[in-house]
């Protein structure tokens, strides 16, 4: 059960690692996209993942983990890198921003879903996780439906 448990916390804090790495992504996009609706938008979605990091954090204290993360991992940081250097050269172009917004939840789905497979895992993280993956899976189609919208 130890080993199950290790693993758990190892894989809970990856997750938390991309949701603050989302929260961080969503604040930077808030503050270079031009449109106003864009910028309300991520800023909801920025605060969501604070949820959800929350959420990430008792679960991982519950299985007797440290979950102190503050910053993210070192691959979101260098998406946020990107996205503000991609932004500097489109001139806030949302269009860009919300493809950059895409490529970041379209990979924490992927980590979800990988996370989910765990036959290990406890049955109350599993309905943490599944509602954050929903939202993810939310926000994905809601992204691309608006970024059909901005290309017009």
């Amino acid at each position: 059960m130890e080993n199950q448990n290790e693993k758990s916390i190892e894989n809970l804090k990856h997750l938390l690692s991309l949701c603050n790495d989302g929260k961080e992504g969503y604040k930077t996009a808030a503050e270079d996209a031009d449109s106003p609706e864009l910028k309300t938008l991520f800023s909801m979605y920025s605060i969501q993942r604070a949820e959800y990091e929350m959420q990430l954090k008792k679960a991982i204290h519950q299985l007797g983990g440290d979950p102190d993360n503050e910053t993210g991992g070192p691959v979101g940081a260098l998406h946020r890198v990107w996205m503000d250097i991609k932004t500097a050269f489109t001139k806030n172009d949302d269009k860009a921003i919300l493809s950059a917004c895409l490529t970041g939840e379209q990979s924490a789905l992927e980590s979800y879903d990988k996370e989910l497979q765990d036959p290990g895992i406890n049955p109350e993280i599993i309905e943490i996780l599944g509602e954050q993956r929903n939202g993810i899976s939310d926000c994905i189609k809601n992204i691309e439906s608006l970024k059909t919208q901005y290309s017009s």
